[in-house]
């Protein structure tokens, strides 16, 4: 292509100056009538173009096809019946009839196909822009979608996509799809043991509003309860928190004959069990040196509401000294083991001695508030070992320990047993590794013999020091030294005190991170991690049920504290079942809830508004493929059977080059000619 372009040889505004006062001196000699004006302006003129310097600009140019994008969902909702063979064989159809087009340049973007939906859901814009964003928007001919029309990264406008050409859509669905859905409209993150949560949903399948679906309801991987639900209404009902931690629910609804999948008719919902505060009862049988250890611990964890009562005048000692002036209060002795003992989570018996403040009736009833549940912990003294120790009681049924009478008097140094550094209460304690103790000494022990339970730590010659046991449904502990405050007075470096009475009071009112038997599993991107924790050496292998229900059994790997683990992949999204016989856990892998599966059905409802503006169509696969043709960018690009495809004839310039438009002898023998007929005009 060949045109006229001026390079001046000076600047356009000086030039433009002289120009304006030579057709200034020109006029004013067309007024006076001067000789040679004429000829002195076709002068002025020639030399004015020789500055301005015009060329003849040879552009040698290339066309540029337009660009066609194909954008291929896959989704897992494309997974669904015959759509991914229905959209495999529209995208080899369409590419074929794309390809019959020399001026057009295809492109595939292939989205959404990750293995593990997410909570956005199914993104196909995103990835559409990034492949195209360097690419101008005039060299865009169509963006052809190929989905099912679940979407749910759908711009606001087509500006803001900022891709240009018209938008047309394939849904790979059929028109008359029906499927039965369960949606959680709201659930609490979390809730108090022992308290019930309320879960609103609701059931959504198109059929009529009098239709019933039967809701299972499955805590934990056993089934609880099952309830029939109305079709198309928010319900809501209530589900148990029974322990601390994780409380993963399962929801799900009975299959309807003839739907899509049943893969959105479970929701998993996870509710984390906590617990309101934890109630101790601290009764200690005479003041001593180690109360305030046990007092400031307690008080000193914001978990705990203690009530403590320290015994200083027994029945049996008789003085003139007002009770006004030993406490603030009486001994509530019926309030409290009687009338209000299933409200606390521990009872704790500091240096107690049985000298009838308590009588047997209430012992009995701490003894039967064991086994329903509760715990107690006893922390000995000197009495323990004399014939009014608390053994000698009621409470002797549920004590770990049988004391021998004696009394051990001089220095050792606590140390952890072997079964102690694989039990969570006192595994990895700063101080005890290998079972050698680096702590400072205690200087005295109640010799007791271990008739059930465990011996988590060792005091002189090897006796057991710290026994822990459980009874029916609840827990017991023996410490049998009372010095253990000299560790919190720093005597000899100290020890650590503070650790094991926090890890064994919560390890008495059941805390789940205390459990000695557990097995848990975790979920990231890098699979499906397993730990399972026990005082045993040996760790049976672990069945692991996947979403699919597909089972694998996996070897653990034995480590420190107890521990053994294993991580395998998980790159089925849902949840998976995990047990080693005796014990269950559960782990959901990816998003509880992808937004993927809350609808499967194909629609145009979510991209229709985004289509109109663009000027494209939505079309049906099932009614076969419309036609392809070329239309101008402001003509409409879609009708009745087919899609447009903007033609914007672009090209790029391959070589550039310039001419002079007047050679510079010729425009020099012009200018002088000029100059000497004007100049013979006006010599006549």
């Amino acid at each position: 292509m060949t045109a006229i372009a001026f390079d001046p040889l000076v600047d356009w505004t000086p030039l433009c100056v002289a120009g304006g006062i030579a057709l200034a001196v020109l006029l004013l000699s067309l007024l006076r009538r001067a000789r040679g004006t004429l000829w002195r302006s076709a002068m002025l003129a020639l030399l004015w173009l020789a500055i301005a310097n015009p060329v003849l600009v040879d552009e040698e140019r290339e066309s540029v096809p337009d660009l066609v994008t194909l954008v291929v969902d896959e989704s897992p909702s494309q997974r669904i019946e015959n759509r991914v063979a229905r959209t495999a064989d529209a995208l080899a159809r369409v590419t074929a009839r794309l390809a019959r087009f020399d001026d057009l340049e295809i492109r595939r973007v292939h989205a959404g196909g990750e293995r593990n939906p997410s909570a956005r859901g199914t993104t196909l814009f995103g990835p559409l822009a990034r492949s195209r964003s360097r690419i101008p928007g005039r060299r865009a001919a169509a963006t052809i979608l190929l989905t099912d029309g679940q979407v749910h990264d759908v711009p606001d406008s087509v500006e803001a996509l900022g891709l240009g050409g018209p938008i047309h859509v394939l849904l790979s669905g059929r028109r008359d799809e029906r499927d039965r859905a369960l949606f959680v409209d709201a659930a609490p993150r979390f809730s108090l043991v022992g308290s019930k949560a309320a879960i609103r949903l609701r059931v959504e399948d198109g059929g009529r509003p009098d239709d019933r679906a039967l809701l299972t309801i499955s805590r934990d991987g056993r089934i609880r309860a099952r309830v029939p639900l109305p079709v198309g209404t928010v319900q809501e009902i209530e589900v148990d928190i029974d322990h601390a931690g994780a409380n993963i629910f399962e929801l799900e609804v009975a299959e309807r004959a003839g739907e899509l999948s049943p893969a959105n008719n479970r929701r998993l919902v996870e509710i984390n069990g906590v617990r309101e505060r934890l109630r101790v009862l601290l009764v200690s049988g005479e003041p001593h040196p180690g109360e305030r250890t046990w007092r400031n611990f307690l008080k000193a964890d914001p978990s705990v509401d203690l009530i403590h009562f320290t015994i200083l005048r027994p029945p049996d000692k008789y003085d003139s000294t007002p009770v006004r002036e030993l406490s603030l209060i009486a001994f509530p002795i019926r309030e409290l083991f009687e009338v209000k003992l299933a409200d606390f989570d521990l009872i704790i018996f500091d240096h107690y001695r049985r000298r009838g403040v308590l009588p047997g009736i209430y012992l009995e009833n701490i003894a039967k508030f064991v086994n329903d549940g509760g715990a107690v912990l006893e922390a000995a003294g000197p009495a323990f070992a004399a014939n009014h120790s608390l053994y000698r009681t009621p409470l002797g049924r549920i004590l770990p320990g049988a004391p021998t009478g004696r009394v051990i008097e001089g220095g050792f140094k606590p140390r952890v047993s072997d079964i102690g550094r694989r039990h969570p209460v006192t595994a990895g304690l700063v101080g005890a590794a290998d079972g050698r103790a680096r702590w400072g000494r205690w200087f005295r022990q109640i010799e007791a013999r271990a008739e059930s339970g465990h011996t988590l730590m060792q005091g002189a010659d090897s006796r057991p020091l710290l026994i822990v046991d459980r009874v029916g449904e609840g827990r017991v502990a023996q410490l049998l030294s009372d010095h253990i405050w000299l560790w919190a007075r720093g005597f000899e470096t100290g020890g650590p005190h503070s650790e094991i009475l926090r890890r064994l009071s919560h390890w008495l009112m059941k805390e789940p991170e205390l459990e000695e038997h557990d097995l848990r599993a975790r979920w990231d991107q890098g699979g499906l991690t397993i730990v399972r924790r026990s005082i045993a050496r040996d760790h049976p292998p672990i069945e692991v049920i996947a979403p699919s229900g597909a089972r694998q059994m996996v070897t653990l790997e034995p480590g420190a504290e107890g521990r053994a683990r294993a991580t395998i992949p998980a790159a089925e999204p849902g949840l998976y079942r995990l047990s080693d016989g005796s014990r269950t856990a559960l782990a959901a892998a990816g998003t509880l809830n992808p937004l993927e599966y809350a609808d499967l059905r194909s629609t145009p409802d979510r991209l229709a508004a985004l289509v109109a503006e663009s000027g494209g169509g939505i079309h049906r696969l099932e009614d076969g493929l419309p036609s392809f043709k070329r239309v101008r960018p402001d003509r409409a690009a879609s009708g009745d059977g087919w899609f447009g495809l903007a033609a914007h004839r672009g090209y790029r310039v391959v070589r550039i080059s310039e001419t002079p438009a007047l050679p510079a002898l010729a425009l020099l023998a012009l200018v002088l000619g000029t100059l000497l007929l004007a100049w013979r005009r006006e010599g006549r």
